[in-house]
C-alpha cells in the first residue's frame, strides 16, 4: 500500500475508527489513504478536518457555487498535473460517478480543454490549473475570467483551495508510495443495472 506501514483498524483511536468504518460502509471497502494517515492521528484529524470543509462544505454549515463533480473535477487535473496517482485514481471514480459519465474523469486528466466538460467548467479548470502551477502569477483578470462564467469571488477561493489543499495530499500520496485502491479503477465506467 505505501513504504510507511498502515496501523490495525483496531488500533485506531475510537474516532479514527469510526469515521474508517462508516467509509468502509458506505463504499465497501477502506481507500488506503484513510489508514495511510492514520499513522499520525492529530494530522489525520486535521486533514480530514479540512478535507471535509472544502469537498463537503454543507458538512460545516457552508454552501458553495461548486457541484461535487466540480470539486472532484479539480481534484483529478490538479492531481494530474501534480502526477499523483493515488488521487487521479481515487477521485477520477467519484469524478465519474458524480458527473454519470465514464470519460471524463480520463479527459480531464490528460487534457482538460478538451474534455467533454462545459465552458464554465474550463475556466474553472484553467483557473485551477493556474493555481496548481503558477500559483503566484494569479491576476485579477484570472478572477474576472471566472466571473465572466457565474462564478463569485467565494468560488474562486473554493477553487484555489481545493488546488492547494490536494497539492498537498498529492505530495503526500506519492512521497510515501500511496497506491490507489483496485476497486477505484472500474467504479463509475459502467452504468449500475437497474
Amino acid at each position: 500500500m505505501s513504504r510507511y506501514p498502515a496501523p490495525d483498524i483496531n488500533d485506531l483511536p475510537d474516532d479514527i475508527k469510526a469515521r474508517v468504518l462508516e467509509v468502509q460502509e458506505k463504499a465497501g471497502f477502506v481507500p488506503n489513504v484513510f489508514l495511510a494517515l492514520a499513522r499520525r492521528p492529530a494530522e489525520w484529524r486535521a486533514f480530514f478536518a479540512y478535507h471535509d470543509a472544502l469537498m463537503t462544505p454543507e458538512t460545516v454549515g457552508r454552501t458553495s457555487g461548486l457541484t461535487k463533480g466540480e470539486r472532484e473535477m479539480i481534484v483529478t487535473a490538479t492531481s494530474a498535473a501534480n502526477q499523483c496517482l493515488y488521487c487521479v485514481v481515487a477521485h477520477g471514480a467519484i469524478l465519474r460517478i458524480y458527473e454519470k459519465k465514464p470519460l471524463v474523469a480520463d479527459q480531464v486528466a490528460v487534457n482538460h480543454r478538451k474534455a467533454d466538460i462545459s465552458p464554465r467548467q474550463r475556466a474553472m479548470l484553467d483557473f485551477a490549473m493556474k493555481v496548481c502551477q503558477q500559483s503566484h502569477a494569479i491576476e485579477d483578470a484570472d478572477i474576472d475570467a471566472l466571473h465572466a462564467h457565474g462564478f463569485t469571488d467565494e468560488d474562486a477561493w473554493d477553487i484555489a483551495a481545493i488546488t492547494a489543499f490536494f497539492g498537498l495530499s498529492n505530495r503526500m500520496a506519492s512521497f510515501s508510495g500511496m497506491m490507489p485502491n483496485p476497486e477505484f479503477y472500474l467504479m463509475g465506467r459502467q452504468p449500475k443495472p437497474r
